[in-house]
């Protein structure tokens, strides 16, 4: 795809577009075929791809998992009983270094978060051409493969996360804790029209505490990502920039293909971590 008649630019918006379902301007509804399409669809727009590679790396996620379960022995690991088991043991290893209360659904939960956005970012090393070339030949317009390259799909994630945050802080604490921590800190005085007076004071300031944790955890994983890609798609013009160019760029993306294994893995460790940290704090009193 590098070397048909697209511009550089075109090239670029073209692997950056999403394939989006929504309704057109005339009230039909369709696939939108170009950039300017997709954005008059609005924010009910559907991102068809993102869905789709996001879903299927799901599933495929599980079914691994519950085939090792499945297939699980006393006697002689296979190899994938092996990588299972590490798995857990590491995430474990994890909730309890960082979570500090009791709560059954904490690893499991960041078990899936670690294994789904590692699996997403992992088709950051799929070859950029190679399955949008294949959707061009079955008639789809666009396809972008790492749905964690798309921002829907990482405040999607963080959103998940921030409403089990809540869910948890009321719980724990009741309404009237989870009010209190959110007004009566950090400022606070024995005096209580002094107090009175802090208390929109720290609101504002847990507020942009508490918003900036599912916002912090979307857009890192968003930013990350986008960029790795966007380096991808950078290196593979080079291709068509003639012979010299096209061998140092081989040299480039092997060099980054294999730096970015450190990238992806780094992102959904992070992601997992403030997860489980965030849901901690949820947990204690402050």
């Amino acid at each position: 795809m590098a070397g048909d008649t697209l511009t550089s630019s075109e090239y670029i918006k073209h692997h950056l577009t999403n394939l989006t379902f929504g309704q057109h301007p005339d009230g039909s509804w369709g696939m939108a075929h170009n950039a300017a399409e997709a954005k008059a669809m609005g924010f009910w727009a559907i991102h068809v791809d993102t869905m789709f590679w996001s879903i299927g790396l799901g599933v495929l996620f599980i079914y691994f998992f519950s085939k090792a379960a499945k297939t699980a022995t006393t006697g002689v690991p296979t190899g994938m009983q092996n990588f299972v088991e590490w798995l857990v043991d590491f995430i474990d290893d994890s909730v309890r270094g960082s979570f500090s209360a009791r709560n059954a659904l904490v690893a499991p939960l960041a078990l899936t978060i670690f294994v789904w956005i590692f699996l997403q970012n992992l088709m950051d090393l799929v070859p950029v051409d190679l399955i949008p070339w294949i959707s061009g030949l079955l008639g789809i317009h666009f396809m972008k493969v790492v749905p964690s390259t798309d921002p829907n799909a990482t405040f999607g994630m963080a959103i998940g996360v921030f409403l089990l945050v809540l869910f948890y802080s009321i719980k724990i604490k009741g309404v009237g804790g989870f009010v209190g921590e959110l007004t009566l800190q950090p400022f606070s005085s024995k005096n209580p029209l002094v107090n009175a007076l802090f208390i929109p004071i720290n609101f504002v300031l847990e507020f942009v505490s508490l918003i900036a944790k599912p916002i912090s955890l979307a857009l890192r994983l968003f930013g990350n990502m986008y960029a790795g890609e966007m380096i991808f798609i950078l290196i593979a013009i080079m291709y068509n920039a003639g012979l010299i160019l096209g061998l140092f760029g081989g040299v480039l993306q092997l060099g980054w293909a294999i730096f970015h294994i450190l990238i992806i893995t780094l992102q959904a460790f992070i992601f997992m971590t403030l997860t489980i940290v965030y849901l901690d704090m949820a947990h204690n009193e402050h």
